[in-house]
């Protein structure tokens, strides 16, 4: 698969974790259920005429699941970064979801560089807020890069 094609397909499939990690918190939905509903219906999928990009189906597993499994360790790091008097239930659920997969992917994918993993997580942003949200993104991803990857965090 050459860079480029590469490169879209981890997009898609970072989108697409960020929305199943949202209908996770949701609904509640086991993962192993929500894996085989997105592989059967969303992922390289047209839907109401929006065409979606073909997701790296591993490495999407890999973020929804790793960010399912590691929630609790996540959640104490994104807490940390928050600004005081901030906590992470007073984030709305999709923002809760970006900053889960880009947390996720700072701390156990060391394979894919710091800054791909911000502003990939910062694009998907634009794609529910507007630019002080992907700003937030951006900042709060920064500063775990910093604690998770010292070395790298440049």
């Amino acid at each position: 698969m050459n860079t480029t094609a590469r490169s879209r397909s981890r997009s898609a499939a970072r989108l697409a974790a960020v929305q199943a990690l949202y209908q996770q918190e949701m609904e509640g939905t086991p993962i192993a259920r929500l894996l085989r509903e997105f592989h059967d219906h969303r992922l390289g999928a047209t839907i109401e005429d929006a065409e979606y990009f073909e997701a790296e189906q591993s490495f999407f597993d890999d973020v929804v699941s790793g960010a399912d499994a590691r929630r609790e360790e996540i959640d104490q790091v994104i807490a940390g970064k928050l600004a005081e008097g901030w906590s992470l239930e007073r984030l709305d659920r999709p923002m809760r979801a970006i900053l889960r997969a880009g947390t996720y992917e700072l701390l156990a994918r060391s394979d894919v560089p710091v800054g791909s993993v911000i502003s990939e997580y910062v694009d998907v942003a634009h794609a529910f807020y507007d630019k002080r949200e992907s700003g937030f993104v951006n900042g709060l991803l920064d500063a775990v890069a910093k604690q998770a990857r010292p070395a790298r965090a440049e």
